[in-house]
């Protein structure tokens, strides 16, 4: 038992002669563990990228309600009205006429 022990702390398994076979596995093994981090770091990146981009989307959200509350106020027939009455044109007295076109 005490023997197998200091086998293994000596590293007897990768010096013998069929060590070439625990050499593989130890490639094999570390080849396994370097994917597994890249993997886990390009994980993580994009978790970052979609938390950027979700940030992105709700400030791009709340510009566009912004806008549109703007133009909604712009477009409003009061401020047209009085926009043009600076420039001098007035409303109609005239009510509109509705044109039918017969074939």
């Amino acid at each position: 038992m005490i023997d197998k022990i200091i086998s293994i702390i000596k590293m007897d398994f990768l010096t013998k002669n069929d060590s070439y076979k625990n050499w593989r596995m130890i490639l094999f093994i570390s080849v396994l563990t370097l994917v597994m981090i890249s993997s886990g770091h390009s994980s993580d990146n994009k978790i970052f990228r979609i938390a950027d981009l979700n940030e992105e989307i709700r400030a791009l959200k709340s510009e566009f309600i912004s806008q549109r509350s703007e133009l909604m106020m712009i477009k409003m027939e009061s401020n047209v009205i009085n926009k043009l009455s600076k420039r001098g044109l007035n409303r109609s007295n005239i009510q509109a006429t509705k044109i039918i076109v017969k074939k």
